[in-house]
């Protein structure tokens, strides 16, 4: 095969890293914001809920409008409207202008996750495909290593404004890495609408959606709100929250090739192995992260497992619908993209109306009951 076939899927992955970066940021810049902009932490929270919501909407319908476009050109244009969003929220002068940027960035999510999760089928042979998921997946982890992390970084060191602006920047620059290595891609078929409900009567891919629903909003219902919960709950001091967040991320990236690699022998078993550790880890989080030890231990931990969960479940789906990767890839990719939204504001209403160890305590019951769905669905 090809260097540079592998080359376009390091430059996939690059873009996936940019994206991810982008709609997580707020997670680390929360505080900043809502001191800057006069809103409480719950209603910063908006910030991830907007992109997510606009993101489930978009990622569905995007392949069904595009229909015979090449999927090259129209990932180049998803990047730039990332580009153009993230210009808009650094000089957004109040909370309003900042949400209507990230209903832009919840446009580029959306589109681009759902023509991207599903393009290693096209990029290498299919015995290199769950390696090939797993590095794009890895730009995704990676950038709870250094995006999340470094914008939070950069928000203490200059503002949060100035962290747009850079991530806005490393956009250009993964752009030009994608119009140069990305080959043509001319679609195979159209995606017709009626499509994607369609692939809910396939039981394995209806069990993959499910447990992406569960897993991911369990997660963003604690995730969203770790920085106050670190130095509330665990003690830590607000300038070493950067660096565990560097660390919860190098445990995902971890997370993210092992899971890769256990999917390939078995994914039934990783996607319940990956649920049950979220389980424990958030469940025992009011009790063993009470101090700045047992909270770090434990966010690691978080980290290894989260990081397994979007390429478990996307080689779930690949697996399941073989001849409708883009259909069911783009489903996945819209139930992923609300389970953001909806743990992110569930997880604001509890946080702002009962106590930061609620979303934990909730989160924990969404991951459990993945567990129990997974369990109960035959593989295939």
């Amino acid at each position: 095969m090809p260097l540079t076939r592998w080359l376009a899927v390091a430059a996939v992955a690059l873009a996936t890293f940019a994206l991810v970066t982008v709609e997580s940021l707020p997670v680390g810049l929360l505080p900043a914001v809502a001191g800057s902009l006069d809103v409480s932490e719950g209603t910063a929270g908006l910030m991830v809920t907007v992109p997510g919501l606009v993101a489930s909407v978009t990622a569905p319908l995007l392949p069904v409008a595009i229909r015979h476009l090449d999927r090259r050109v129209v990932l180049l244009g998803l990047v730039v409207l990332m580009v153009l969003a993230n210009g808009l929220s650094a000089v957004a002068p109040n909370f309003a202008v900042l949400l209507a940027s990230r209903f832009l960035v919840g446009v580029s999510i959306g589109g681009f996750w759902a023509l991207a999760a599903g393009l290693a089928v096209r990029l290498v042979p299919e015995r290199s495909v769950p390696r090939a998921t797993s590095v794009v997946f890895g730009g995704a982890t990676a950038a709870n290593v250094l995006g999340v992390p470094a914008g939070t970084l950069i928000g203490d060191l200059a503002d949060w404004r100035t962290a747009f602006v850079v991530v806005g920047a490393l956009g250009v620059l993964i752009l030009v890495a994608l119009l140069v290595l990305l080959p043509p891609m001319p679609a195979s078929q159209a995606v017709r609408l009626r499509a994607l409900p369609e692939q809910f009567r396939n039981p394995v891919v209806r069990t993959g959606v499910i447990a992406t629903f569960l897993l991911v909003s369990g997660h963003f219902m604690a995730f969203t709100f770790i920085s106050p919960t670190l130095r509330t709950l665990s003690g830590i001091d607000e300038a070493a929250v950067g660096p565990l967040l560097l660390g919860f991320g190098i445990a995902g990236i971890i997370g993210n090739f092992l899971a890769g690699a256990a999917a390939g022998r078995d994914i039934r078993t990783a996607v319940i192995t990956i649920s049950a550790l979220l389980t424990v880890v958030l469940a025992t989080f009011p009790i063993v992260g009470r101090d700045p030890i047992g909270g770090t231990a434990l966010l690691l931990v978080w980290g290894l497992a989260f990081g397994g969960v979007p390429v478990s479940v996307q080689t779930w789906i690949l697996k399941a619908a073989p001849e409708a990767t883009e259909a069911a890839t783009a489903l996945n990719t819209s139930v992923f993209n609300l389970a953001i939204a909806l743990g992110a504001l569930a997880g604001g209403l509890v946080a702002d109306h009962v106590a930061l160890s609620g979303v934990l305590a909730v989160g924990a019951l969404l991951t459990l009951l993945t567990s129990l769905a997974v369990w109960r669905a035959r593989s295939n």
